[in-house]
């Protein structure tokens, strides 16, 4: 889901909570008024300490905090004390997490509109972090309570909505599976009061591959539609394929290449409902090599065009399951084409890109004529060169760990070098 998606959704959701009679204003472009807090105060740049971007933090400041952590570690640096320590600032006592809190040091009520993606994102960015935080044991602890709190919010489907109490979305439970895999948490395991595992839930949002219309075969839908029924979803197409694999942004390609293939089975797994998702992205990205955005909620103009966010995250996906050769054109066209995009959107749009690069092995200091790691670094506290005798080795940040294997078994359709390169040593 990426960042311009996330206002729309969290715009949404608010409009939901607020009722139907009242007015809701779109997101403003300055920033909100400072924090009372130490770690949310402004600097003299006008900034909030410790938080990457200086645009208007309201829908996104906890996803772009965690994306960056994410893209820097994948880059090989660790976040500066103080940016980890605005996240966890950000965190409730329950261990949710909202978009964002403007005071971190007033406590999260009733009214406290927590977010379950941004919770997701935000456990996974401190997981990966951790090790080298000045204080690693507060950060593990925030990790875990973030965790516990994420299954108090499971709907009884196994899956999760943007915002708790509404219902499942691929969306969110692709997130939440990602988070829980990367943080050694076995999805399968984290099941509803009723028995049902996320799984359960991602299953439910798969069109067959046998669907009526066949540029839809294998793809995801967000949610049902007001009629029940299923509609292609490129965005959560993407993030379900890394989710049924066991696997998160942080992803990278599988060798050998494998084609993307899709295949409806008698009784339908995760696995292969990845693979049949990497397959309709496949083909979604054949034709121009980006992936097309829908208007935004309430626009006048309904031109299509280029989504330059989800074309990276089908990059991803697709290298996670080893369909490098027809990731390969997406990616040189965000080499070509996403400079503009990313420095108009800030932080998660840089991390998107970085995480896009390392997916196929890519240079991410020189995507095209941008350095992106130096870009994403400079809107932030300065990192540090990431310790990697301490560090986390890159299984155990991405979260395709031992335990994954094991369980998976024989993927149908994809060979032996699928599963033996999930672990790269």
């Amino acid at each position: 889901m990426n960042t311009v998606r996330r206002a729309a959704a969290a715009l949404a959701t608010a409009a939901v909570v607020i009722g139907s009679g009242a007015a809701l204003a779109a997101p403003a472009a300055a920033a909100p008024s400072p924090s009372t807090s130490d770690t949310s105060a402004t600097g003299t740049s006008g900034a909030i300490v410790g938080l990457y971007g200086s645009g208007d933090p309201t829908y996104d400041g906890v996803w772009r905090q965690s994306y960056a952590f994410l893209a820097q570690r994948g880059a090989g640096y660790q976040p500066a004390d103080q940016a980890v320590k605005w996240l966890l600032a950000q965190q409730c006592a329950d261990g949710s997490f909202s978009s964002y809190r403007a005071d971190s040091t007033k406590p999260c009520d009733d009214k406290t509109m927590r977010d379950t993606n941004a919770t997701a994102l935000a456990v996974q960015a401190l997981g990966a972090v951790r090790r080298q935080y000045v204080e690693p044991e507060k950060a593990a602890t925030a990790v875990k309570a973030g965790t516990d709190w994420l299954r108090t919010v499971q709907n009884k489907d196994g899956g999760w909505s943007y915002s708790p109490g509404g219902p499942s979305d691929a969306n969110s439970t692709s997130v939440i599976v990602s988070a829980l895999a990367a943080t050694g948490t076995k999805p399968t395991d984290f099941t509803s009061v009723e028995g049902h595992n996320p799984y359960d839930a991602l299953l439910s949002f798969a069109l067959p591959c046998s669907s009526s219309d066949k540029a839809d075969a294998g793809a995801f839908a967000y949610q049902p539609d007001k009629d029940g029924k299923l509609v292609a979803n490129a965005d959560a197409t993407a993030a379900a394929t890394l989710a049924g694999l066991g696997k998160s942004v942080v992803a990278r390609k599988v060798e050998p290449e494998q084609k993307p293939t899709c295949q409806d089975l008698t009784k339908p797994t995760a696995e292969r409902a990845a693979l049949n998702g990497s397959a309709y992205l496949a083909k979604a990205l054949a034709k121009t090599g980006y992936l097309v955005a829908p208007p935004m909620p309430g626009a006048t103009d309904t031109t299509e065009k280029p989504d330059v966010g989800n074309t990276a995250d089908a990059v991803i996906a697709l290298a996670a399951t080893g369909a490098t050769d027809e990731a390969l054109p997406s990616l040189e066209w965000l080499q070509e084409n996403s400079a503009a995009w990313a420095k108009k959107n800030g932080p998660a749009a840089y991390a998107q890109l970085i995480l896009a690069a390392r997916s196929m092995d890519t240079d991410p200091s020189a995507f095209g004529t941008v350095n992106l790691v130096s870009e994403l670094n400079a809107l932030g506290p300065e990192p540090k060169v990431a310790d990697n005798s301490t560090a986390a080795t890159d299984d155990e940040d991405s979260g395709f760990d031992v335990w994954w294997i094991i369980g998976i078994g024989m993927v149908v359709g994809v060979g032996i070098g699928f599963l033996m390169s999930g672990r790269k040593k």
